[in-house]
């Protein structure tokens, strides 16, 4: 890695860790506007008019979300006459703000951009877009809950898992098929954030947990497409065995990691005598799950028309070291049996 690179990761790192302990807004605003800049360089990594296409698109979307952070700032300074976070006295500045969350965490209806930013950036840009950028606004949710409308933040998720489903149905494009993923992982999220924002955070550190997993075997490989990941059981099949896996607990199937957050969500939920939403949820993942399974199907369950006889080797040998990849495997596949502790913790 050179020096370069190293230096806007580090202020990637930084920016959001200045949102996660601020509770000034002003130095709140400051962490994303870092972050938002440290993030296009990473995203034209390799660069090509489609890596400079998504780049733009999320810069003015980003950009956008951080203008209207500052207005609603500005509007909740006015009213109040202070600066701190967990004190925001009136309902517009509040919306205000959960819009521009929502711009930046990619929920619906501003979720446009979230599967072309990743298809345009390569593997590993798209890999950090989904996980990193996601932890400071959720923080910042996290940190308003008592003020959030609860009605516009259950209109927004609801909307997010119905495109998160529908929209990855038709792909082949293994990053468009996460970023889908992703837009439907966030609605679990939000839907929770007002009843219990301890199990909104659970859900995001499992959901960073598998789509670091998935990534992490996408790049061993270098498949972007469902064709080439196709080609994996020829040549690694305990890898694409784990791909399966993987899948599969992102579906949320019971066995599987995947399923703890959906399950505490769902009886958090119906504790707060809400049986229609989550039975709704829990019908439209299926949506999610199809195209997994069918990705799964693709990946581990179809077999290539001939065995692999021949002594050479038709493709080169990877040479990536991936030290975090097993333990990460491990965690987003076996962790279900740690249901009751996490919720005594909550």
């Amino acid at each position: 890695m050179n020096l370069t690179m190293l230096a806007i990761l580090t202020t990637l790192f930084l920016g959001t860790m200045l949102v996660l302990i601020s509770s000034h807004w002003l130095m709140i605003w400051i962490g994303f506007e870092m972050n938002m800049l440290a993030m296009v360089p990473i995203l034209m990594k390799n660069f090509s008019p489609r890596a400079m296409e998504a780049a733009t698109k999320y810069f003015l979307i980003q950009a956008t979300a951080s203008m209207l952070l500052m207005l609603a700032i500005t509007l909740d300074l006015m009213s109040s006459g202070q600066w701190t976070i967990t004190k925001t006295h009136n309902t517009l500045p509040s919306a205000i703000i959960t819009v521009s969350m929502a711009m930046k965490l990619g929920m619906a209806p501003f979720h446009f951009w979230v599967p072309e930013v990743t298809q345009g950036s390569p593997l590993s840009s798209g890999m950090l877009l989904l996980t990193w950028q996601k932890v400071a606004p959720m923080s910042i949710l996290y940190q308003m809950t008592p003020t959030i409308n609860t009605d516009m933040l259950t209109t927004m998720a609801a909307l997010s898992i119905l495109i998160g489903g529908w929209g990855g149905l038709n792909q082949t494009q293994l990053r468009k098929i996460m970023a889908y993923s992703s837009i439907a992982h966030m609605d679990w999220m939000a839907i929770i954030m007002t009843y219990n924002p301890d199990i909104a955070i659970l859900n995001l550190l499992v959901y960073i947990m598998m789509t670091l997993s998935m990534f992490a075997i996408l790049l061993y490989n270098s498949s972007t497409t469902t064709l080439s990941l196709s080609h994996l059981s020829n040549k690694t099949p305990l890898i694409t065995a784990l791909a399966l896996l993987i899948l599969l607990s992102l579906g949320g199937l019971p066995p599987l990691t995947g399923f703890m957050p959906k399950w505490m969500i769902i009886q958090e939920l119906t504790k707060n005598n809400m049986v229609m939403m989550p039975t709704v949820m829990a019908m439209t993942a299926l949506l999610n799950l199809y195209f997994y399974v069918r990705l799964a199907y693709s990946t581990a369950l179809t077999m290539l028309p001939t065995t692999n006889n021949m002594k050479m080797k038709w493709q080169f040998e990877t040479t990536k070291i991936m030290k975090l990849t097993p333990p990460l495997i491990i965690l987003s596949t076996m962790a279900l049996p740690l249901t009751p502790m996490m919720s005594i913790l909550n």
